[in-house]
Protein backbone atom coordinates (compact mmCIF):
# COMPACT_ATOMS: atom_id res chain seq x y z
CA UNK A 1 0.00 0.00 0.00
CA UNK A 2 1.53 3.27 -0.77
CA UNK A 3 -0.07 6.55 1.25
CA UNK A 4 1.03 9.96 0.38
CA UNK A 5 1.22 12.32 3.57
CA UNK A 6 0.58 16.46 2.69
CA UNK A 7 1.51 18.78 5.53
CA UNK A 8 3.52 21.34 4.02
CA UNK A 9 3.73 23.81 7.28
CA UNK A 10 4.23 25.54 9.77
CA UNK A 11 6.17 23.86 12.46
CA UNK A 12 3.49 23.55 15.20
CA UNK A 13 1.70 22.22 12.44
CA UNK A 14 4.04 19.37 11.25
CA UNK A 15 4.88 18.91 15.29
CA UNK A 16 0.89 18.40 15.65
CA UNK A 17 0.74 15.83 12.82
CA UNK A 18 3.48 13.71 14.35
CA UNK A 19 0.88 11.30 16.45
CA UNK A 20 -1.22 10.96 13.20
CA UNK A 21 2.48 9.55 11.54
CA UNK A 22 2.65 7.10 14.12
CA UNK A 23 -0.94 6.06 14.03
CA UNK A 24 -0.92 5.50 10.04
CA UNK A 25 2.19 3.34 10.29
CA UNK A 26 0.36 1.35 13.49
CA UNK A 27 -2.72 0.69 11.40
CA UNK A 28 -0.32 0.11 8.21
CA UNK A 29 2.75 -1.35 9.05
CA UNK A 30 3.68 -2.95 5.53
CA UNK A 31 2.62 0.62 4.06
CA UNK A 32 4.98 2.89 1.54
CA UNK A 33 4.59 6.05 3.26
CA UNK A 34 5.31 9.42 1.75
CA UNK A 35 5.26 13.16 3.51
CA UNK A 36 5.03 16.14 1.32
CA UNK A 37 6.65 18.82 2.83
CA UNK A 38 8.20 22.41 2.34
CA UNK A 39 11.94 23.55 3.67
CA UNK A 40 11.33 25.38 6.67
CA UNK A 41 10.02 22.62 8.41
CA UNK A 42 11.75 19.54 6.66
CA UNK A 43 14.25 18.87 9.41
CA UNK A 44 12.08 17.52 11.43
CA UNK A 45 10.66 14.39 9.12
CA UNK A 46 14.06 13.61 7.75
CA UNK A 47 15.33 10.40 8.53
CA UNK A 48 12.16 9.52 10.11
CA UNK A 49 11.88 6.01 10.88
CA UNK A 50 7.72 6.01 10.17
CA UNK A 51 8.74 7.79 6.80
CA UNK A 52 10.21 5.81 3.50
CA UNK A 53 10.13 9.06 1.73
CA UNK A 54 10.34 12.88 2.06
CA UNK A 55 9.26 14.97 -0.76
CA UNK A 56 10.67 18.91 0.20
CA UNK A 57 8.60 21.74 -1.63
CA UNK A 58 10.74 24.86 -2.15
CA UNK A 59 7.68 26.56 -2.80
CA UNK A 60 8.32 30.12 -1.60
CA UNK A 61 11.83 30.28 -3.32
CA UNK A 62 10.23 28.87 -6.95
CA UNK A 63 7.39 31.56 -6.83
CA UNK A 64 10.07 34.49 -5.74
CA UNK A 65 12.53 33.11 -8.27
CA UNK A 66 10.10 32.83 -11.38
CA UNK A 67 8.66 35.59 -10.62
CA UNK A 68 12.01 37.30 -11.21
CA UNK A 69 12.23 35.59 -14.52
CA UNK A 70 14.61 32.35 -13.35
CA UNK A 71 13.26 30.19 -16.10
CA UNK A 72 15.82 27.50 -14.87
CA UNK A 73 13.20 27.40 -11.55
CA UNK A 74 10.71 25.63 -13.59
CA UNK A 75 13.50 22.51 -14.38
CA UNK A 76 13.29 22.56 -10.90
CA UNK A 77 9.80 22.00 -10.11
CA UNK A 78 9.07 19.96 -12.93
CA UNK A 79 11.83 17.23 -11.09
CA UNK A 80 9.73 17.80 -8.13
CA UNK A 81 6.40 17.32 -9.58
CA UNK A 82 7.95 14.27 -11.84
CA UNK A 83 9.18 12.54 -8.68
CA UNK A 84 5.28 13.32 -6.98
CA UNK A 85 3.80 11.21 -9.90
CA UNK A 86 6.19 8.90 -9.69
CA UNK A 87 4.17 6.42 -7.25
CA UNK A 88 0.31 5.62 -7.76
CA UNK A 89 -0.82 6.37 -3.97
CA UNK A 90 -3.69 3.93 -2.75
CA UNK A 91 -4.40 7.12 -0.02
CA UNK A 92 -3.46 10.68 0.06
CA UNK A 93 -4.57 13.01 3.27
CA UNK A 94 -4.26 16.13 3.38
CA UNK A 95 -4.26 17.21 6.88
CA UNK A 96 -3.21 20.93 5.46
CA UNK A 97 -6.66 21.48 4.38
CA UNK A 98 -5.19 25.21 2.68
CA UNK A 99 -4.81 25.62 -1.67
CA UNK A 100 -1.26 25.17 -1.81
CA UNK A 101 -1.73 21.70 -0.35
CA UNK A 102 -5.01 21.15 -2.69
CA UNK A 103 -2.77 20.91 -5.46
CA UNK A 104 -0.49 18.69 -4.63
CA UNK A 105 -3.30 16.58 -3.59
CA UNK A 106 -4.98 17.23 -6.79
CA UNK A 107 -1.54 16.28 -8.66
CA UNK A 108 -1.13 13.43 -7.00
CA UNK A 109 -2.25 10.21 -8.87
CA UNK A 110 -4.38 8.16 -6.25
CA UNK A 111 -7.29 6.07 -5.76
CA UNK A 112 -8.50 7.88 -2.64
CA UNK A 113 -8.21 10.98 -1.19
CA UNK A 114 -8.95 12.07 2.26
CA UNK A 115 -9.10 15.38 3.71
CA UNK A 116 -11.77 17.51 5.85
CA UNK A 117 -14.98 18.82 4.55
CA UNK A 118 -13.88 22.26 4.12
CA UNK A 119 -13.78 25.06 1.32
CA UNK A 120 -10.96 27.17 2.89
CA UNK A 121 -9.31 28.52 0.06
CA UNK A 122 -11.09 26.00 -2.44
CA UNK A 123 -9.40 22.49 -0.66
CA UNK A 124 -12.54 21.02 -0.31
CA UNK A 125 -12.82 20.35 -4.61
CA UNK A 126 -9.53 18.41 -4.66
CA UNK A 127 -10.75 15.36 -1.86
CA UNK A 128 -13.04 13.15 -2.46
CA UNK A 129 -13.91 11.56 0.86
CA UNK A 130 -14.35 13.99 3.77
CA UNK A 131 -14.74 14.42 7.21
CA UNK A 132 -16.06 16.96 9.62
CA UNK A 133 -13.58 19.12 11.11
CA UNK A 134 -14.26 20.12 14.64
CA UNK A 135 -12.30 23.42 15.55
CA UNK A 136 -13.48 22.75 18.76
CA UNK A 137 -10.57 20.28 19.57
CA UNK A 138 -6.81 20.62 19.58
CA UNK A 139 -5.02 20.51 16.12
CA UNK A 140 -3.31 17.02 17.42
CA UNK A 141 -6.85 15.74 18.05
CA UNK A 142 -8.11 16.08 14.81
CA UNK A 143 -5.71 15.85 12.37
CA UNK A 144 -5.81 11.85 14.36
CA UNK A 145 -9.96 11.94 13.54
CA UNK A 146 -8.52 11.41 10.22
CA UNK A 147 -6.69 8.03 10.69
CA UNK A 148 -9.94 7.20 13.32
CA UNK A 149 -12.01 7.26 9.88
CA UNK A 150 -9.46 4.77 8.39
CA UNK A 151 -10.53 2.50 11.39
CA UNK A 152 -7.43 3.61 13.70
CA UNK A 153 -7.85 3.20 17.06
CA UNK A 154 -8.39 6.50 18.90
CA UNK A 155 -6.68 8.01 21.10
CA UNK A 156 -7.87 10.32 23.72
CA UNK A 157 -6.22 13.29 26.04
CA UNK A 158 -6.69 11.51 29.85
CA UNK A 159 -4.14 12.12 32.62
CA UNK A 160 -1.40 9.60 33.64
CA UNK A 161 -3.41 7.17 35.65
CA UNK A 162 -7.17 7.18 34.17
CA UNK A 163 -8.14 4.35 31.94
CA UNK A 164 -8.26 4.82 28.48
CA UNK A 165 -10.91 4.24 26.40
CA UNK A 166 -11.80 0.72 25.30
CA UNK A 167 -10.80 1.63 21.67
CA UNK A 168 -8.10 4.19 23.28
CA UNK A 169 -4.48 4.60 23.96
CA UNK A 170 -3.24 6.80 27.02
CA UNK A 171 -2.23 10.13 26.07
CA UNK A 172 1.49 9.11 27.37
CA UNK A 173 1.22 6.49 24.48
CA UNK A 174 0.63 9.42 21.38
CA UNK A 175 4.28 9.28 19.67
CA UNK A 176 5.28 12.51 18.99
CA UNK A 177 8.82 11.07 17.23
CA UNK A 178 11.06 14.13 16.16
CA UNK A 179 14.49 12.14 14.95
CA UNK A 180 17.66 12.90 16.47
CA UNK A 181 21.23 11.33 16.06
CA UNK A 182 24.38 11.17 17.52
CA UNK A 183 25.20 14.10 15.97
CA UNK A 184 22.42 16.55 16.92
CA UNK A 185 23.11 15.06 21.05
CA UNK A 186 26.81 16.05 19.93
CA UNK A 187 26.62 19.40 18.80
CA UNK A 188 23.89 20.34 22.01
CA UNK A 189 26.90 18.62 24.30
CA UNK A 190 29.52 20.82 23.03
CA UNK A 191 26.91 24.30 22.93
CA UNK A 192 26.34 23.11 27.13
CA UNK A 193 30.01 22.38 28.00
CA UNK A 194 31.21 25.74 25.99
CA UNK A 195 28.78 27.84 28.27
CA UNK A 196 28.83 26.20 31.22
CA UNK A 197 25.28 24.81 31.16
CA UNK A 198 24.65 21.04 32.59
CA UNK A 199 21.87 19.40 31.57
CA UNK A 200 18.51 19.52 33.67
CA UNK A 201 19.67 22.71 35.66
CA UNK A 202 19.06 25.75 32.83
CA UNK A 203 15.77 27.44 31.85
CA UNK A 204 15.42 27.77 28.03
CA UNK A 205 13.74 30.74 26.85
CA UNK A 206 11.90 31.74 23.51
CA UNK A 207 10.80 35.40 22.72
CA UNK A 208 10.40 35.01 19.27
CA UNK A 209 7.04 34.68 17.33
CA UNK A 210 5.68 35.65 13.94
CA UNK A 211 2.85 37.20 14.65
CA UNK A 212 3.41 40.84 16.66
CA UNK A 213 0.42 40.31 18.74
CA UNK A 214 1.73 36.77 20.47
CA UNK A 215 4.88 38.97 21.57
CA UNK A 216 5.47 39.57 25.21
CA UNK A 217 7.60 42.56 26.52
CA UNK A 218 11.06 42.78 26.42
CA UNK A 219 11.34 44.59 29.59
CA UNK A 220 8.88 41.19 31.03
CA UNK A 221 11.09 38.90 29.80
CA UNK A 222 14.10 40.77 31.40
CA UNK A 223 12.54 41.31 34.92
CA UNK A 224 11.15 37.47 34.34
CA UNK A 225 15.07 35.83 33.37
CA UNK A 226 16.66 37.92 36.02
CA UNK A 227 14.63 36.86 38.42
CA UNK A 228 14.74 32.93 37.12
CA UNK A 229 18.59 33.35 37.34
CA UNK A 230 18.44 35.31 40.62
CA UNK A 231 16.26 33.64 43.00
CA UNK A 232 16.24 30.14 41.54
CA UNK A 233 19.70 29.89 40.70
CA UNK A 234 19.38 29.16 36.89
CA UNK A 235 21.04 30.21 34.24
CA UNK A 236 18.77 31.87 31.39
CA UNK A 237 19.60 30.68 27.72
CA UNK A 238 17.41 32.31 24.95
CA UNK A 239 16.58 30.22 21.54
CA UNK A 240 15.13 31.09 18.62
CA UNK A 241 15.92 32.08 14.94
CA UNK A 242 17.96 34.32 15.34
CA UNK A 243 20.26 36.48 17.95
CA UNK A 244 18.40 40.09 17.57
CA UNK A 245 15.61 39.20 20.35
CA UNK A 246 17.42 37.77 23.00
CA UNK A 247 20.18 40.69 22.35
CA UNK A 248 17.43 43.03 23.16
CA UNK A 249 16.15 41.17 25.90
CA UNK A 250 19.55 41.04 27.61
CA UNK A 251 20.44 44.38 27.18
CA UNK A 252 17.87 45.23 29.54
CA UNK A 253 19.00 42.26 32.41
CA UNK A 254 20.68 42.95 35.25
CA UNK A 255 22.23 39.90 35.44
CA UNK A 256 24.08 37.54 32.87
CA UNK A 257 22.31 35.01 30.32
CA UNK A 258 23.25 32.99 27.24
CA UNK A 259 21.78 33.76 23.84
CA UNK A 260 22.19 30.49 21.62
CA UNK A 261 19.43 31.45 18.77
CA UNK A 262 20.29 30.65 15.32
CA UNK A 263 23.10 28.12 16.35
CA UNK A 264 20.78 24.89 16.45
CA UNK A 265 18.86 23.36 14.08
CA UNK A 266 14.93 22.14 14.54
CA UNK A 267 16.52 18.63 15.75
CA UNK A 268 19.20 20.13 17.47
CA UNK A 269 16.36 22.44 19.33
CA UNK A 270 14.63 19.66 20.48
CA UNK A 271 17.59 17.89 21.66
CA UNK A 272 18.05 21.39 23.58
CA UNK A 273 14.78 21.61 25.19
CA UNK A 274 14.80 18.10 25.86
CA UNK A 275 17.23 18.77 28.03
CA UNK A 276 16.47 22.12 29.93
CA UNK A 277 14.80 21.97 33.79
CA UNK A 278 11.76 23.93 31.66
CA UNK A 279 10.94 26.18 28.47
CA UNK A 280 9.59 29.71 28.68
CA UNK A 281 7.76 30.54 25.39
CA UNK A 282 5.30 32.45 23.22
CA UNK A 283 2.77 30.95 21.01
CA UNK A 284 4.98 29.58 18.52
CA UNK A 285 7.14 26.52 16.51
CA UNK A 286 9.69 25.97 19.39
CA UNK A 287 6.73 25.61 22.07
CA UNK A 288 5.21 22.81 20.24
CA UNK A 289 9.08 21.15 19.77
CA UNK A 290 9.85 21.45 23.77
CA UNK A 291 6.14 19.79 24.27
CA UNK A 292 7.21 16.89 21.77
CA UNK A 293 10.67 16.80 23.27
CA UNK A 294 9.12 15.99 26.60
CA UNK A 295 10.47 19.39 28.39
CA UNK A 296 7.83 21.36 31.20
CA UNK A 297 6.69 24.02 29.37
CA UNK A 298 5.07 27.70 30.36
CA UNK A 299 3.46 28.85 27.56
CA UNK A 300 2.24 32.80 27.14
CA UNK A 301 -0.64 32.74 25.35
CA UNK A 302 -3.35 35.96 24.12
CA UNK A 303 -4.72 36.13 20.38
CA UNK A 304 -5.01 32.28 20.44
CA UNK A 305 -6.51 30.00 21.79
CA UNK A 306 -4.71 27.13 24.12
CA UNK A 307 -6.90 24.81 23.90
CA UNK A 308 -6.55 24.77 19.70
CA UNK A 309 -2.92 25.09 19.51
CA UNK A 310 -1.53 25.01 23.15
CA UNK A 311 1.36 23.13 24.41
CA UNK A 312 -0.04 19.57 24.50
CA UNK A 313 0.34 17.02 26.84
CA UNK A 314 0.52 16.66 30.54
CA UNK A 315 3.05 18.65 32.56
CA UNK A 316 2.91 22.47 30.86
CA UNK A 317 1.27 25.87 32.42
CA UNK A 318 -0.57 27.80 30.07
CA UNK A 319 -0.64 31.59 31.42
CA UNK A 320 -3.62 33.76 29.68
CA UNK A 321 -5.25 37.00 31.06
CA UNK A 322 -8.96 35.59 29.62
CA UNK A 323 -10.00 38.85 28.50
CA UNK A 324 -13.23 39.81 27.01
CA UNK A 325 -11.50 39.91 23.33
CA UNK A 326 -9.29 37.01 23.54
CA UNK A 327 -8.85 34.52 21.60
CA UNK A 328 -9.61 37.15 18.49
CA UNK A 329 -6.70 35.29 16.39
CA UNK A 330 -5.78 38.84 15.01
CA UNK A 331 -2.58 39.61 14.18
CA UNK A 332 -2.47 43.04 14.34
CA UNK A 333 -3.55 45.02 17.44
CA UNK A 334 -3.38 48.42 18.26
CA UNK A 335 -3.21 47.78 22.23
CA UNK A 336 -1.90 43.74 22.52
CA UNK A 337 -3.91 43.89 26.01
CA UNK A 338 -4.02 40.63 26.23
CA UNK A 339 -0.16 39.46 25.82
CA UNK A 340 1.20 42.66 27.56
CA UNK A 341 -1.13 42.73 30.97
CA UNK A 342 0.50 39.31 31.52
CA UNK A 343 2.58 39.46 34.54
CA UNK A 344 6.31 39.05 35.66
CA UNK A 345 5.35 37.79 38.61
CA UNK A 346 2.63 35.54 37.58
CA UNK A 347 4.87 34.29 34.68
CA UNK A 348 7.67 33.74 37.43
CA UNK A 349 5.40 31.93 39.97
CA UNK A 350 4.36 29.23 37.07
CA UNK A 351 8.34 28.63 36.06
CA UNK A 352 8.59 27.87 40.24
CA UNK A 353 5.41 25.58 39.94
CA UNK A 354 6.58 24.12 37.26
CA UNK A 355 9.57 23.02 38.41
CA UNK A 356 9.00 21.98 41.93
CA UNK A 357 5.27 20.26 41.44
CA UNK A 358 5.54 19.13 37.86
CA UNK A 359 2.02 19.03 37.69
CA UNK A 360 0.17 15.86 35.97
CA UNK A 361 -2.67 17.77 34.40
CA UNK A 362 -2.07 20.39 31.56
CA UNK A 363 -3.45 23.37 33.27
CA UNK A 364 -4.45 26.77 32.30
CA UNK A 365 -3.64 29.69 34.87
CA UNK A 366 -4.85 33.28 34.96
CA UNK A 367 -1.99 35.49 33.96
CA UNK A 368 -2.68 37.58 37.28
CA UNK A 369 -1.94 34.70 39.19
CA UNK A 370 -5.59 34.50 40.35
CA UNK A 371 -6.80 30.94 39.91
CA UNK A 372 -6.39 27.58 37.53
CA UNK A 373 -8.70 25.60 34.91
CA UNK A 374 -8.28 22.40 33.08
CA UNK A 375 -8.27 22.57 29.56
Amino acid sequence: MNILIVKLSAIGDVVHTLPSLAALRKLYPLAHITWVIEEAAADLIKGHPYLDRVLVSYRKRWVKEISRGKIKTLKEVFLFLRELRSRRYDLVIDFHGLLKSSLIVGLAPAGRKLGFDSMQELSGLFVREKIPEDMTKHAVDRYLDLVHHLGGKGFSRQAKGEEPAADGYRLEEMEFLIPRGEAEEEKVAGLLAANGLIRGRFVAVNPAALWETKLWEDEGFAGLCDRITGELGLPVVFTGADKKEGRRIQALMSLSSINLAGETSLRELSSLYWQAAAVVTTDTGPMHIAAASGAPVVALFGPTDPARTGPYGPGHLVLRLGIACSPCFRRKCSTRACMRGIEIEAVFQAVRTLLQDRPSLHETIAADGSGDNNL
